[in-house]
């Protein structure tokens, strides 16, 4: 189901730092923006909709995760001051047409309750609250339909869908310390990382290994080999030969491997796997400009074989100047006095003149991106 179900809008109201705004949403998406601007939080509003849906989340515990309703809210805020996030999706294989709506604010105790909730598919109505129920008892409002099994049967596809979604932002110190993995499951950052391959099948797991290190053979060209060892506590660990001065060569773990090295596996790992969007933080971090300049090309040719939505946060011009990128796959956030406004590229008046004219991608929406006075900072001086 992941892999046919596509989210095509996105509508945010109070949503941290979008006050409202709506955005279509392609089958690659590249958000660019200043420093705190938005991007984060953009992919979070996906990650909220998993955690309503995942065992062990729910709309509480989705909220709490966040800091509470005080902190979701937008500080720009005011006379509406309910929180609404809004998909609309396509399913390609049914040919189908979904949304899915929830509105929140918090009682007078600071408690997160649902103020609507609401499903659609082909525009028929299958849940719409609150309802009579909600009405003669108000705690139900303290959860969604989407999280209660015994209710969602009519639309646990979507439930299904949300569950899929995978955000990933390695950092490579949780990937180098594997005894923080134990118990950690879905980690964004990495620290189970090791536990998702040694979990894999076998088979699986030895043929992704392989594809890595071949990939990693074009940046690493020393890499010979990639296997996966326990130690004798058990605990799993990432193995690499490396051509040395010694016939049979050297071994090196995950301890010795650079940050750039564990945040390419991490990623190259994730876009083999199946499933619902996947959404990407900065993952040009710690990789070299060549490498960064590849990796378009190297999702849009997952893609095609996953046929995977992948949403992902750059600041990088060497990432964004690939001439595959479309104006309408990139999404300028620009932040205001009264929230964040998002707009595609293609909004952008004079960005196909530009780029007939030779201009990059990248040479069109990175200036557009550039704090005011960031020259001042070269002023700066310490105490």
């Amino acid at each position: 189901m992941g892999a046919t179900m596509k989210i095509r809008k996105l509508h945010l109201r109070n949503w941290k730092n979008f006050l409202d705004a709506e955005v279509s949403v392609t089958d690659r998406v590249f958000l660019v923006g200043p420093n705190a601007s938005g991007k984060s939080n953009l992919l979070d509003s996906l990650r909220f909709l998993r955690d309503l849906a995942s065992a062990g989340g729910g709309f509480r515990e989705a909220v709490r995760r966040r800091g509470g309703v005080g902190a979701i809210r937008c500080l720009s805020a005011r006379r509406k001051p309910d929180i609404e996030v809004r998909v609309e999706l396509h399913d390609e294989k049914e040919g189908s047409q979904w949304t899915y709506g929830i509105v929140f604010s918090q009682d007078n105790r600071s408690r997160p309750l649902l103020r609507r909730e609401r499903v659609t598919r082909n525009s028929n109505l299958i849940v719409d609250r609150p309802d009579q129920e909600d009405d003669a008892d108000r705690t139900r409002l303290t959860q969604t339909y989407l999280e209660q099994v015994n209710v969602n049967k009519q639309f646990r596809a979507l439930a299904d869908f949300f569950i899929s979604i995978k955000y990933l932002h390695i950092v490579p110190q949780l990937v180098r310390e594997p005894d923080r993995s134990i118990g950690r499951t879905n980690d964004p950052f990495g620290g189970d990382f090791l536990e998702q391959i040694t979990k894999t099948h076998t088979r699986t797991r030895d043929a992704r290994l392989k594809r890595i290190r071949q990939a990693l053979g074009v940046a690493l060209p020393q890499l010979e080999e990639i296997d996966l060892q326990r130690d004798n506590r058990g605990q799993p660990h990432l193995r690499g030969k490396y051509q040395h001065w010694r016939p049979r060569g050297a071994w090196q773990t995950e301890e010795q491997f650079s940050d750039g090295t564990l945040r390419l596996m991490g990623l190259l790992w994730a876009i083999m796997e199946k499933g619902g969007p996947l959404l990407l933080e900065e993952p040009e971090l710690s990789l070299h400009p060549e490498i960064v300049r590849a990796l378009p090309q190297m999702l849009a040719r997952v893609q095609r074989k996953s046929n995977r939505q992948i949403l992902l946060s750059t600041h990088s011009p060497d990432l964004l100047r690939d001439e595959g990128i479309g104006l309408d796959e990139t999404l300028l956030i620009t932040p205001g006095k009264e929230g964040a406004s998002i707009r595609s590229a293609s909004a952008i008046s004079e960005a196909q003149y530009l780029l007939e004219g030779g201009l990059t991608l990248a040479d069109i929406v990175i200036p557009k991106t550039r704090p005011a006075q960031v020259e001042q900072l070269a002023l700066f001086e310490g105490a």
